[in-house]
């Protein structure tokens, strides 16, 4: 009997999780049987090296582990290294090697090219980054807002205006089930069919975001399509 090779997702309270379902279905439409994917749901991150890596060929990533699981890689390609979060694991020889495939769905998400002129991005982390360097690689401007300004990011209350954007991406977790009732803190009465609300979550499909936006007459669109195609960005590198 063959031994099965294990794929996986590192994070915290992912029985939810959308990769299991994905990969899981995926093995059986393609008739893949020496393959299994399972979740690793750690309460910390320094619980990583509790996992016994024997049999495992990659790993995925998610909140809130993007970032914190850096550390304990030996190698990160040079996007992933860029952006400074990880959303995808591949083991060669004992060895772990960090990608982020976040950005790829991204930018593959869309129905033609990425042709906006101001994006504003909402939230600093993970998620946020992967985007932040997507809409770099298009060299399109974009602002960041969060709770709290630094020297990288607005507040929400600092946003002068949301009719200078045509795009608003959503990378925070706000509105997640089951906190359905959240939404970022925007001044939604300036939107208008101008603008693309897109919302990294999947789950619910239409959050209070993206009904607060499409309420104004804005075109809405949720996480589901990027999250298909950086997943098969993932099984990609760990084939390759």
């Amino acid at each position: 009997m063959l031994t099965k090779k294990i794929y996986g997702l590192i994070g915290r309270n992912i029985n939810y999780s959308f990769s299991k379902k994905y990969f899981t279905q995926k093995f059986k439409n393609d008739k893949i049987d020496n393959c299994e994917y399972l979740n690793f749901d750690i309460d910390k991150i320094s619980d990583f090296k509790k996992i016994n890596l024997c049999n495992i060929n990659g790993f995925n990533v998610t909140i809130p582990y993007k970032e914190k699981i850096i550390g304990y890689l030996d190698e990160i390609e040079e996007s992933a290294k860029n952006i400074g979060a990880v959303n995808t694991i591949k083991i060669l020889k004992n060895k772990l090697v960090g990608y982020n495939t976040d950005y790829l769905g991204f930018i593959n998400s869309f129905n033609k090219e990425l042709d906006y002129k101001n994006v504003l991005i909402l939230g600093s982390g993970g998620a946020s980054k992967a985007i932040q360097y997507a809409i770099k690689t298009k060299k399109i401007n974009f602002d960041v807002a969060s709770r709290k300004s630094d020297v990288n990011h607005i507040a929400y209350n600092q946003i002068e205006s949301l009719e200078k954007y045509d795009l608003i991406v959503n990378c925070t977790p706000l509105g997640t089930y089951p906190n359905v009732n959240e939404k970022p803190d925007l001044n939604y009465d300036q939107l208008n069919d101008k603008h693309l609300c897109y919302d990294l979550i999947y789950n619910p499909t239409e959050t209070l975001f993206l009904n607060e936006s499409k309420k104004r007459g804005a075109r809405i669109l949720n996480g589901l399509q990027m999250l298909k195609l950086q997943a098969e960005e993932s099984w990609k590198i760990w084939n390759s």
